[in-house]
C-alpha cells in the first residue's frame, strides 16, 4: 500500500518492551513506523526530514507498519516475513543485529551459529531460517543472462560466473530489475576487493543501489 513515506521525524523512541519506533509526519498525518534501533541510529534528529521504505502488515487486530531507511533493508525484511515461523518482532531483530547485506551473506554461507547470535533466535530457528532463506534468494528465476560486455577484462577476470549468478540472484530476488541487477554488478565487479566472493560483489552491489 505504501512504498515509502517522506516527511519530518517528529519523534524516535527505543523502547524495551515495544521495541524501536518513530512517527514521521506527512501532510498532518503522523504514521507510527516500527523499525530497529539500527534504523533509529541512521535517522536524523526530530524534526528533521526522512524517507522511509515500509510494509504494511495487515492482522485481524491490528495494522502495523514497519519502515526502513533503505530500500534493501525493507525487502529483505519482506523476505524473512516469509520463512515459516519468523514474525514481525523476529525479523525486525535480525535486522537490529546485523545489516541487511550482512544478514544475507551470512544466509549464503550457512552460518546458523552467527546467525543464532539474534536475541530470540536459538540455533533450530537459525537452522531453519537459512534453509528456507537461502532457497529463496538464491534459486530466485533469473530473468535473463547476465551481459557484461561493457565491463573490461581485467575488472572480471577474476569473478566466477558462479558467484556472478548468485548475487543476480539475489538482487532479483530483492525487488531490482534486471537492468538495475546489470548496472549494480557492473559496478561491483570494478570495486569489490575479493572478486570471487559473491559477498563481497553483493556488498559493493547492494551500496551501488542504495544511492539515491
Amino acid at each position: 500500500m505504501f512504498d515509502y513515506i517522506k516527511g519530518k521525524i517528529v519523534s524516535k523512541q527505543n523502547n524495551v518492551t515495544s521495541g524501536a519506533s518513530m512517527v514521521i509526519d506527512n501532510n498532518n498525518m503522523g504514521y507510527l513506523i516500527n523499525t530497529t534501533a539500527r534504523t533509529l541510529a541512521c535517522a536524523g534528529d526530530e524534526d528533521s526530514e526522512a524517507k522511509v521504505y515500509t510494509t504494511l502488515i495487515h492482522r485481524e487486530d491490528a495494522m502495523i507498519l514497519c519502515g526502513f531507511l533503505n530500500k534493501e533493508d525493507r525487502d529483505i525484511f519482506n523476505i524473512l516475513l516469509s520463512v515459516s515461523g519468523v514474525g514481525m518482532k523476529v525479523a525486525l531483530v535480525l535486522l537490529d543485529e546485523f545489516s541487511g547485506c550482512d544478514l544475507i551473506s551470512v544466509v549464503i554461507k550457512g552460518d546458523y551459529k552467527e546467525l543464532s547470535r539474534a536475541k530470540g533466535v536459538g540455533p533450530k530457528l537459525a537452522q531453519k531460517i537459512i534453509l528456507e532463506l537461502k532457497d529463496k534468494l538464491i534459486n530466485w528465476q533469473k530473468n535473463s543472462p547476465l551481459d557484461l560486455s561493457d565491463v573490461s577484462d581485467a575488472d572480471v577476470k577474476d569473478v566466477s560466473s558462479e558467484a556472478l549468478n548468485e548475487v543476480q540472484a539475489v538482487l532479483l530476488s530483492l525487488g531490482y530489475s534486471i537492468q538495475e541487477a546489470k548496472a549494480a554488478i557492473k559496478q561491483a565487479c570494478k570495486t569489490a576487493d575479493k572478486k570471487d566472493s559473491s559477498e563481497d560483489i553483493l556488498k559493493e552491489a547492494l551500496s551501488y543501489l542504495s544511492q539515491d
